[in-house]
């Protein structure tokens, strides 16, 4: 059974009780303003000391209050992060704005429909 290509989970708030049950794992994730509009898509690969933890907690610290996150844990990370910012193209025909700022080089055409 193949996993769908869009993040369908609840959002929960970025807010570090959420953030400190996330599991020291490898993965994706998604932030939102606080009206759902996904502002960035990120990796947990294996620099994050504690995978989807680490980089939520630093997300958390930076962005500062107001927004939501959801989270996939996944082994092939960096796939299905490309996966995930193509679909979002797809979708919007542009990126998140936080991921505009510097996108990954070659990314590739997906048409999920």
């Amino acid at each position: 059974m193949a996993l769908p290509l869009r993040l369908g989970k609840p959002w929960r708030p970025l807010v570090s009780d959420e953030v400190d049950r996330l599991p020291g794992q490898l993965g994706v994730y998604q932030i939102a303003d606080a009206s759902g509009a996904i502002v960035y898509i990120g990796q947990a690969g294996a620099r994050s000391p504690f995978g989807l933890r680490s980089e939520l907690q630093r997300e958390a610290h930076e962005r500062g209050t107001g927004h939501q996150f959801r989270v996939e844990v996944n082994m092939q990370y960096r796939t299905r992060w490309f996966e995930l910012l193509m679909v979002h193209k797809a979708d919007h025909g542009i990126l998140p704005p936080d991921n505009a700022k510097n996108p990954p080089p070659l990314l590739g055409r997906l048409d999920p429909a």
